[in-house]
């Protein structure tokens, strides 16, 4: 009969597998349970009815994209996504570089930065998109100032059946005008004529809110003035525009697109006075209509047709997506269409090259949302009480996942929480331009994403609001409400002057 020790090297080389099993099985029972009890997307999207605590996330709205910095300064919106590795930071670095260098027009010796205009808005991306945050209307109507992070859009209704049949079909968003074209551009290189100057005035009215508070809203009126090419169509339409903040952009590109459906409800079927529809926008990028997620009528499908459409529209630079080498330019402008461009058609090379383009793209993609401030704040989360009390919550949603991404898998799978659905919805008679865009009628919006809504002042140096930046302030942004949001304002308005702080105070800390 064999002794133990006989068996002692088998046992001696078979203890480390055996062992090493264990502990794959218990780590797998361990994942099973773990993947069992954990909640749902629709469980974590729910709405909370608990407002002692914050909840969990809450304080990286980002997920684990969120900006790593803490220092809140004005370079707050212009970090990184806080989970992007150290190669792609390079990335992310050049193509910072790219939004902020200035073009000019062609032929230039440096043929990377030449092909701007003729017609243009402004020579930098960063022009718009002051420190990557929002614009703002002109201070001062020109010669004082000119327009800048601040357009305006032109369209006139379809004048054939071809253009009514591209409407009908998402292949084109409106029909520009036939002289000025899609968007108005105060701005020529040398040996061109701008196409003129924004001029606003404003009229004041005053609103009533409980506990004796008056506040005065200011409302903005525009014209065109000092046009150069002659008259503007007689049915023209004009929507005053300013740029857009850029922070997470990447994420709110990657929610899927049935979670965003899920809260549309064109109808009204459940009768709680929220619609809610969804933009339907042609992407040049895949050919097809697809889902509109940005601007402020959701009136691009994606990250790239954005950054080709501001290429175009605001610098008159072509790119692979959209490759009119003279930007906005109409058939009316021949001078402009027959202006040197910086393109080689040839070698398929356009004004801005495909490789500064992605960088551009990714730099947006990759633009970090700053961390929460104050979120276990009790008054904070007393203000949050009220804003879902008042129905803000309807179309200002708290939480969205991000869906899988071969692109930016750092991305994938976050709860984030832009406070947003991404719909379109009818904001009233006193915020609407008069101008359907797609899908858009002239009274709907897409709702804002209110994500570092708070930091605005800091980082670009106002507090002006909504989607032509008539709101000097919170206050005046949610006063200015209509439409489906009237309830949700009247609330507000009837709110006790202490609650009305309150509410204000959570949304400073988003």
């Amino acid at each position: 009969m064999r002794s133990i020790s006989t068996y002692r090297p088998i046992f001696t080389f078979l203890l480390p597998a055996i062992f090493f099993a264990l502990i794959v099985y218990a780590y797998q029972g361990y994942g099973t349970a773990e993947a069992e009890t954990r909640p749902s997307i629709d469980e974590r999207l729910k709405l909370t009815e608990d407002f002692t605590l914050p909840e969990p996330g809450e304080d990286m709205p980002g997920g684990q994209a969120t900006s790593r910095s803490k220092t809140l300064n004005a370079n707050a919106f212009s970090h990184p996504s806080g989970n992007l590795d150290f190669k792609k930071e390079f990335d992310f670095k050049i193509g910072n570089a790219i939004f902020r260098k200035l073009w000019v027009s062609a032929p230039a010796s440096t043929t990377s930065s030449d092909g701007l205009g003729p017609l243009y808005n402004a020579r930098a991306c960063q022009n718009c998109h002051l420190k990557d945050g929002r614009g703002h209307p002109p201070y001062a109507n020109w010669p004082k100032e000119d327009a800048v992070s601040f357009l305006i859009a032109l369209s006139i209704p379809p004048q054939t059946d071809e253009q009514k049949q591209l409407l009908a079909e998402g292949r084109i968003k409106a029909v520009g005008d036939p002289v000025y074209g899609g968007q108005f551009q105060p701005l020529a290189i040398q040996g061109h004529k701008a196409e003129g100057k924004i001029h606003i005035e404003h009229t004041e009215k005053a609103v009533e809110l409980a506990g004796g508070e008056t506040v005065t809203l200011r409302e903005p009126h525009y014209s065109l003035e000092r046009l150069a090419y002659g008259p503007l169509h007689s049915d023209l339409m004009l929507s005053p525009r300013v740029a857009p903040q850029m922070i997470g952009l990447g994420l709110l590109e990657i929610v899927p697109e049935e979670q965003i459906l899920a809260w549309a409800d064109p109808e009204d079927k459940d009768g709680d006075g929220i619609s809610g529809k969804a933009q339907r926008v042609w992407s040049n990028e895949f050919g097809r209509v697809m889902l509109g997620r940005f601007s402020h009528k959701a009136g691009a499908s994606s990250i790239v047709e954005q950054t080709a459409g501001a290429f175009a529209g605001d610098m008159g630079i072509s790119s692979r997506i959209i490759p009119k080498d003279a930007g906005d330019c109409t058939a009316s402008q021949t001078l402009c269409l027959n202006a040197p461009h910086g393109s080689k058609p040839d070698k398929k090379q356009y004004e801005v090259k495909d490789k500064l383009f992605d960088l551009v793209a990714f730099y947006a993609r990759n633009l970090a949302v700053p961390p929460r401030r104050n979120y276990d704040d009790p008054r904070i989360l007393s203000g949050k009480r009220i804003f879902y009390e008042i129905g803000c919550v309807s179309c200002h949603r708290p939480k969205m996942m991000t869906g899988a991404s071969e692109d930016q898998p750092h991305l994938a799978n976050q709860l984030i929480w832009p406070h947003t659905d991404l719909l379109l919805h009818d904001m009233g008679e006193g915020l609407a331009d008069h101008r359907p865009e797609g899908r858009a009628s002239g009274q709907e919006w897409r709702t804002a994403p209110l994500w570092g809504i708070g930091l605005t002042e800091m980082v670009s140096g106002h507090s002006l609001f909504l989607h032509d930046g008539r709101a000097r302030n919170l206050n005046e942004a949610i006063l200015w409400h209509g439409g489906e949001a009237e309830l949700a304002r009247n609330a507000f308005a009837a709110l006790s002057p202490a609650d009305r702080e309150t509410l204000i105070a959570f949304l400073k800390s988003l």
